[in-house]
Parts: structure tokens; sequence; C-alpha cells
């Protein structure tokens, strides 16, 4: 198991939900951040692999870090 080094302003908790919820929700709530916060976000989705980098590069975020670990999607997102 590898330790997750960077820290999170907000943490989405978007297990369970299917496509295109995580996203929708990680979309409304990173208006809520200051530009360079970061938000957490978990999904148990497995399209959410592909979604979140394109998610970031469309919307002007940063995808910081990406992992899956026991069937979970961990994404740090850097609102831009």
């Amino acid at each position: 198991m590898s330790e997750v080094l960077t820290k999170a302003d907000y943490e989405l908790d978007a297990r369970g939900l299917n496509c295109p919820m995580p996203i929708l929700r990680a979309k409304k709530a990173v208006r809520d951040l200051e530009p360079g916060q970061i938000m957490h976000v978990i999904a148990t989705d497995s399209g959410s692999a592909n979604d979140f980098p394109l998610f970031c590069k469309q919307s002007g975020n940063e995808l910081i870090e990406a992992t899956t670990e026991n069937g979970e999607f961990h994404f740090y997102i850097r609102k831009g």
C-alpha cells in the first residue's frame, strides 16, 4: 500500500455513484474552492480513471495525483 503524500483542503466522496455523477459533483465542488486549493475525490466508477484526467484538462484544473486502491479511485485536483 502506498502512502498518499498530498494533503487536501476538501474531500468529495463519490463512491457508489455512476457516470456522470462523480464528475458533476466534482465540477460543482471545485467552484467553491479558492485557486490553488486541493480537492480529493474518491470514486468507485471505473470510468472515473478516464473521466477525471479529461475533466481537469478541459476545466483548467491540475490533476496532481491519481491512484487506485482496493477498487477505489483517488484523484487530487488543484484548482487552477
